[in-house]
C-alpha cells in the first residue's frame, strides 16, 4: 500500500500537480483520502523524502522539493514492493552486509550521545516487545536506521528509508513465522553486541558485530526456507498417498 501511495504522490510531484514549495496534506488528510493507516502514510513519506521529492520540517509539515537528478525515477530501481521471494531477500541481505557493515563502523566513529540514546531506546523497545509478544519489526528497523543516520552520511540513511521494513527478513517471507522468544532473543543479543561496540567507539568491533548479525540473518532465512520446503514436500507426499488409496479398487 505504501508503494502505491508513493507512486501516486510521486507522479503528482513529477507532473507538477504538486509544485516545489507546496505543502502536502496532513497525515490524517492523506489517511482519509487514500483509506490507509498512519503507518503506511509515514512509510510513503519517508520514501519520498529518501528520493529527494519532499522535505519534512518537524512541527511545520512536509513540503515538495525540486526533484533532484537520480532521485525517484532516476537510475536507482530497487523496488521494495518487489522484494517478495527468498532469493530477493537473500540478495538484499548481501547488499546489507556490505552497506551496514561499513555503516556500523562509521557510526562508531561519528555517533553523538543523542544518537546513542536513540539506539538504546530502539533496543529497549525491541526487548520489551519480545517479552509481551508485541511488534518487533518497527524497533528493529529503527535501530538499523539510527545507525545509518549516525554515519553522518545522508545516503546511508536514504537507502535504508527507501527499503523500509523490507530489510527485515521475517516481514517478507511467509516461512518466517518464528516469533518465539528464543529466535528474537538471539536477534536481540546480536543487536546488543553491535550497540556495545558503537557505544565504546570501536569501529572494527562494530563492523564485525554487524557482519555477524547479518550473516546469521541470512543463515536463519535459509534454514527457514529449507524447513518450509521440506514441510511442503511432506504435505504433498501425504496428499498424493491419500489420493492413491482413494482410487484403490475394492476386492
Amino acid at each position: 500500500m505504501a508503494h502505491g501511495l508513493v507512486e501516486d504522490l510521486g507522479e503528482k510531484i513529477r507532473s507538477q500537480s504538486l509544485r516545489p514549495g507546496d505543502k502536502l496534506p496532513t497525515e490524517s488528510a492523506i489517511m482519509q483520502a487514500y483509506g490507509v493507516s498512519r503507518t503506511v502514510v509515514r512509510e510513503a513519506l519517508s520514501k519520498l523524502q529518501a528520493g529527494g521529492l519532499v522535505e519534512t520540517l518537524h512541527g511545520v509539515g512536509t513540503f515538495v522539493l525540486q526533484p533532484r537528478p537520480g532521485g525517484m525515477g532516476g537510475v536507482f530501481r530497487l523496488d521494495p514492493g518487489e522484494i517478495a521471494t527468498s532469493v530477493d531477500v537473500l540478495a538484499v541481505l548481501e547488499l546489507r552486509i556490505s552497506l551496514e557493515t561499513e555503516s556500523a563502523g562509521l557510526a562508531a566513529s561519528r555517533r553523538t550521545d543523542e544518537q546513542l540514546v536513540a539506539m538504546r531506546q530502539a533496543l529497549d523497545a525491541f526487548e520489551q516487545n519480545v517479552t509481551v509478544g508485541g511488534d518487533t519489526v518497527a524497533p528493529d528497523f529503527a535501530f538499523h536506521l539510527e545507525i545509518a543516520q549516525s554515519t553522518g552520511n545522508p545516503y546511508f540513511a536514504d537507502i535504508m528509508r527507501h527499503l523500509g521494513t523490507t530489510i527485515i527478513p521475517r516481514t517478507r517471507i511467509s516461512a518466517i513465522r518464528v516469533q518465539d522468544g528464543s529466535y528474537l532473543s538471539r536477534v536481540n543479543r546480536e543487536h546488543e553486541e553491535i550497540y556495545a561496540a558503537i557505544a565504546r567507539r570501536d569501529p572494527e568491533s562494530a563492523r564485525a558485530a554487524m557482519r555477524i548479525h547479518l550473516t546469521n540473518s541470512r543463515e536463519r532465512l535459509r534454514m527457514a526456507q529449507e524447513a518450509a520446503q521440506q514441510q511442503k514436500a511432506k504435505t504433498e507426499a501425504a496428499g498424493n498417498g491419500a489420493a492413491s488409496s482413494d482410487h484403490t479398487p475394492s476386492r
